[in-house]
């Protein structure tokens, strides 16, 4: 399984141009590639822009038990900031690196670059995007939707990162493989974390209905690298199980990073020790995560405000020159379930 994920991940280097539609079921096999937008460019203020969203397959859970789908572009709108942290203003610069969680795939992946690319009048295939699965299996039923057709909509998920290949680039051996969250199985002691385990087969749900619910928590890393100055960026997505929030697990009896849940996969911390910007965008599913969790990797976590209803939950951290942000690195106008987060980095 591991050796067929990761030639489609390096197929989707390949065919990152292609337009998809949000529904496309599978990677596209266009040999077409991104080199009308390519072309490097150096930013003016050498800043790179970088902001973290659990985008909820662009479905968002209403209080009443409806839920509302929500197009790409209003979706963009809604978390791209100026430096002031103003939402839809003319000093709203193209972002360089979009962490993702809960996406449907590649086809969804896709076409959200591809808006975001028309967004700034760019060619399709100026962003490019990889996810950890290209066509997760659904699972689950409603997902807490009175309309079903929105509710099938949440069923397949996947984590990504979305890059600007005006400014970035990406090699193929670039990539890491994804790994797994870990979770406390239901009806298992935690015994201060003894009773943790990788949540993948044969740890996983074992019903129907929730059988590929793990996959929506395989996390992946890129090692990016800025065409302009050579400067080498890691960025890694990770989305961790509801189990998480009471009981902190990484793996196989182990509590994660400083108690948190929170691990890195072994080709994710070869690249991550290869790179002098790091950034981790996760959905923890947890609150209470210090910002200097991962102070061992250099990195300090941005923005303390509530991500979900009256808790934070999501997280981004940096190794880097972060500028100052006036509305906590968190924007509150978000179209999701989640509010973004945003670093903009001095290089």
């Amino acid at each position: 399984m591991r050796r067929r994920h990761r030639s489609t991940l390096v197929a989707a280097l390949a065919a990152v141009a292609l337009a998809t539609a949000p529904s496309a079921p599978a990677l596209g096999t266009s040999s077409t590639s991104p080199t009308q937008g390519a072309t490097a460019v150096a930013a003016a203020d050498r800043v790179l822009r970088v902001y973290n969203n659990n985008i909820e397959n662009l479905v968002v859970n209403n209080s009443d038990g409806t839920c509302t789908r929500i197009s790409g572009p209003d979706h963009l709108t809604s978390i791209l900031v100026d430096d002031a942290g103003r939402t839809g203003t003319s000093g709203v610069v193209a972002p360089d690196i979009l962490i993702v969680q809960q996406v449907r795939g590649t086809g969804q992946a896709e076409a959200y670059a591809d808006q975001l690319s028309a967004k700034f009048g760019y060619p399709a295939g100026t962003y490019g995007a990889i996810v950890a699965w290209s066509d997760p299996e659904p699972w689950g039923s409603t997902h807490k939707c009175s309309s079903q057709s929105l509710g099938d909509l949440k069923k397949k998920q996947t984590n990504g990162i979305i890059w600007n290949t005006r400014t970035l680039s990406l090699a193929a051996g670039d990539i890491s493989k994804y790994w797994s969250a870990g979770w406390l199985k239901p009806g298992t002691a935690y015994a201060n974390g003894a009773g943790c385990t990788l949540y993948k087969p044969p740890n996983s749900d074992p019903d129907s209905t929730d059988y590929y619910k793990w996959k929506r928590t395989s996390a992946i890393a890129a090692r990016f690298t800025i065409k302009a100055t050579g400067t080498s960026v890691f960025a890694a997505t990770m989305h961790l199980p509801q189990e998480n929030r009471q009981n902190a697990c990484a793996g196989d009896g182990d509590r994660g990073i400083a108690n948190s849940g929170i691990h890195l996969g072994a080709d994710a911390t070869s690249l991550l020790n290869a790179s002098t910007i790091r950034i981790v965008g996760i959905d923890a599913n947890r609150t209470g995560i210090a910002p200097g969790t991962l102070g061992g990797y250099g990195m300090t976590g941005y923005g303390s405000k509530a991500t979900s209803g009256s808790s934070k939950i999501d997280y981004l951290f940096v190794k880097g020159s972060v500028q100052p942000s006036g509305i906590d690195h968190t924007v509150s106008g978000t179209k999701s379930n989640h509010l973004a987060l945003y670093g903009f980095i001095s290089y």
